[in-house]
């Protein structure tokens, strides 16, 4: 009570639990600065986003890392390939969209420098120039075209390869040897493209559980092999 006869008040900090805290008791600010690496690959989706919207253009191309840029420790890749397979993504994703725009259907996967380009063109022109992109694009190690010429693939098409690779991914989880991190899962008119570092047993477990999932009409693996 004070002199008054009024309640006195105390004012006390909300502090979270395991917050850090200054010397004078109040809770002690934590900056957290992204790499610098990572902050321009913000910057660079960003701009793969904004450029065809201000230019009324829509390109139906997909960067297979794109909404994945936290590095992971357990990667089997080093956090510095990991980084360069999400910048090597966006740099062919933004040169293809420029050129075609929405002419074409695109995905390009980046895995320890190995490029994967599935989807569907108009020409063997567009894909040859398509391939030379990637081909020219810095820290690319080599070049999987697996590019279409036709009709480019309608939703319901797209929406069922989507559907494959998520039965393929949680078959591998079920399995308890495989790793989703370490083997990255494609799929393309219903053909599944399998990628990553793995040891030989392990890409043929990989391979055998993607043959018999349901739906499924091919496997092609692209592995890089620690044995």
């Amino acid at each position: 009570m004070s002199a008054k006869g009024r309640p006195k008040r105390e004012y006390r900090s909300a502090q979270h639990e395991g917050s850090p805290v200054s010397a004078k008791g109040r809770p002690a600010r934590t900056r957290v600065r992204p790499p610098r690496a990572l902050a321009a690959l913000g910057a660079a989706l960003l701009a793969a986003v904004l450029v065809p919207a201000i230019n009324g253009c829509a390109p139906v191309i997909v960067a297979a890392g794109v909404g994945a840029t936290a590095v992971v420790a357990t990667d089997r890749r080093s956090t510095g390939a990991q980084v360069d397979d999400q910048s090597i993504e966006l740099k062919i994703v933004t040169a293809a969209g420029s050129s075609y725009g929405d002419s074409i259907h695109l995905n390009v996967t980046s895995y320890n420098g190995i490029v994967l380009l599935t989807g569907e063109v108009a020409s063997t022109a567009v894909k040859d120039d398509i391939v030379k992109v990637a081909k020219t694009t810095d820290r690319v190690k080599g070049v999987e075209n697996h590019l279409v010429i036709g009709p480019l693939a309608d939703m319901s098409g797209r929406t069922n390869d989507s559907y494959i690779t998520s039965k393929v991914k949680a078959r591998f989880v079920e399995s308890d040897k495989l790793s989703t991190l370490n083997v990255k899962v494609v799929t393309e008119r219903s053909v599944v493209y399998l990628m990553g570092v793995v040891t030989r047993d392990e890409g043929t477990e990989a391979g055998r559980i993607a043959a018999t999932t349901s739906g499924v009409a091919r496997v092609v693996k692209l592995f890089e092999y620690t044995n």
